[in-house]
């Protein structure tokens, strides 16, 4: 039971964590992208 119990725990946890992962990777490659276009407007 503990054992299931477990697992349960990490795979939710992994889930959770890809999410974040994809929101964190999209977030820099946003701000990157900002950050081009206000040195290229400056330029």
């Amino acid at each position: 039971m503990a054992k299931e119990d477990i697992k349960k725990l990490l795979e939710e946890a992994k889930e959770r964590l890809d999410q974040e992962h994809e929101v964190f990777v999209k977030t820099i490659k946003d701000d990157l992208k900002t950050f081009k276009k206000k040195t290229l407007e400056k330029i």
